[in-house]
C-alpha cells in the first residue's frame, strides 16, 4: 500500500522559486490526502540507502523502520512513489527498484523519459487518485474501479482465479458462456497476462465483483473488445448462489455509467445466447435494444493456455448470439 510520495528534483528546479512553488503546493495537496510527502534534491543520495533498508508494516506506529540522519522515518521503497524531473535520475532509480514517475515542466519540456512507464505534465492538475493508481500498477495492486451500494467492482487478481473455479463449478454457469481452462495454472497464466496487457494498456477490462459487506467474490463483469465487432462489449456473470438478488443489474448499471462518464464510450454492445432469456430480459431492463442475430467465435485458446502467442485457431468453435446495443451518449 502506498505510504509516501517522494519528489526528487534537479537543483535548478529547487532554485526556481516559481517552479518550486508548484511542487510545494502539490506536496501540500498530497499531505491533505493523508500521505507522507517529501521534496529532496537529486544532488543528495543519502536517502537512497535508508529507503532501501526501510521496513514498513501496515501500521505505521508499530512498524520496524529506519531513521535517516535527520531523524525522519524511512519507509521501504516498495511503499513509496518517486516523482523525478531528471530522466537519467529516473532511469537510475527505476533500475534500483523504485517505483518512479517522470514529471515535465517549463525547464525540461524537451526531455524524454524513456525508462519510466508514466510521465505527468501540468503537475498541479494531477489528482491524488492518479498518483495512487500509478503506484498500484507498479505494485501489482488491483484498481478499485466502482463502488455501489452493495458491491466493490475492482480489477481481477491472480488470487481471484481460485474463487472463479468455485463459481464456475455449477454446470448451469457455462450453459450459455465459455468456462475456465481445465487446468487452474493455465487460467492463472492467462489472468497474469490479462492484467499486464489489458488493464495496463486499455485501462479497462472484465473486473471482479466483490460484496462490500464481507469481501466475497460473487462474479465478474466489465468491458471487452471482440474481434470482428466495432463496439465495446459488456459481459457479466453472477455465481448461482448470488443470482436473483439484483447484483447483476446493480453492477451492470454502474459499469455502463462508468463507461459513459469516465471512459467516454458512446455505444456499448452485448452478445447473448438466443436461449438465455433471463440475460436478454436483464439487458432490456438496462436499456439495450435487440439488433440482429450474429455468429460469434468461441473457445479461441482451446483447452489450455501457455501464452498470448499460442492460439490454435483451428480449435475455435462458433455459436449463435443475439447482438444488443445501448446508446450511452
Amino acid at each position: 500500500m502506498l505510504k509516501e510520495i517522494l519528489f526528487i528534483l534537479k537543483e535548478s528546479t529547487i532554485n526556481d522559486s516559481e517552479l518550486y512553488g508548484e511542487f510545494e503546493r502539490t506536496a501540500s495537496y498530497i499531505e491533505e490526502n493523508n500521505f507522507i510527502v517529501k521534496i529532496q534534491s537529486e544532488e543528495s543520495d543519502k536517502w537512497i540507502a535508508t529507503y532501501e533498508k526501510g521496513n514498513l508494516e501496515d501500521d505505521l506506529e508499530q512498524c520496524s523502520c529506519v531513521s535517516n540522519e535527520d531523524g525522519n522515518i524511512a519507509i521501504s521503497k516498495e511503499k513509496i512513489l518517486v516523482v523525478c524531473d531528471n530522466p537519467e535520475k529516473a532511469k537510475e532509480l527505476s533500475k534500483r527498484g523504485f517505483y518512479c514517475i517522470g514529471v515535465q515542466h517549463k525547464q525540461n519540456t524537451n526531455d524524454e523519459f524513456t525508462e519510466v512507464k508514466y510521465v505527468f505534465t501540468e503537475l498541479e492538475e494531477v489528482d491524488i487518485d492518479s498518483f495512487v493508481k500509478v503506484y498500484q500498477r507498479y505494485a501489482n495492486e488491483p484498481w478499485e474501479v466502482i463502488k455501489t451500494d452493495r458491491l466493490i467492482i475492482r480489477e481481477t487478481t491472480v488470487d481471484d482465479v481460485d474463487e472463479f473455479y468455485k463459481l464456475y463449478k455449477e454446470p448451469e454457469m457455462t450453459q450459455y458462456m465459455e468456462g475456465l481452462f481445465e487446468n487452474p495454472e493455465d487460467e492463472k497464466r492467462y489472468q497474469k497476462d490479462y492484467i499486464e496487457k489489458v488493464y495496463g494498456l486499455l485501462g479497462f477490462g472484465v473486473w471482479t465483483l466483490v460484496k462490500a459487506s464481507d469481501n466475497t467474490v460473487i462474479g465478474r463483469a466489465g468491458y471487452s473488445i471482440r474481434n470482428g465487432f466495432d463496439e465495446i462489449e459488456l459481459g457479466f456473470l453472477i455465481g448461482k448462489k448470488y443470482q436473483r438478488q439484483g447484483y447483476a443489474f446493480e453492477a451492470c448499471k454502474a459499469i455502463l455509467e462508468y463507461g459513459r462518464d469516465v471512459l467516454n464510450f458512446d455505444k456499448v454492445q452485448t452478445l447473448v445466447k438466443k436461449e438465455n432469456q433471463i440475460s436478454i430480459n436483464l439487458c432490456k431492463k438496462l436499456g439495450f435494444k435487440e439488433i440482429e442475430e450474429v455468429t460469434v467465435e468461441e473457445n479461441i485458446y482451446g483447452n489450455g493456455y501457455s501464452g498470448p502467442d499460442t492460439v490454435n485457431f483451428s480449435e475455435a468453435k462458433y455459436g449463435k448470439y443475439l447482438k444488443m446495443d445501448i446508446q450511452l451518449n
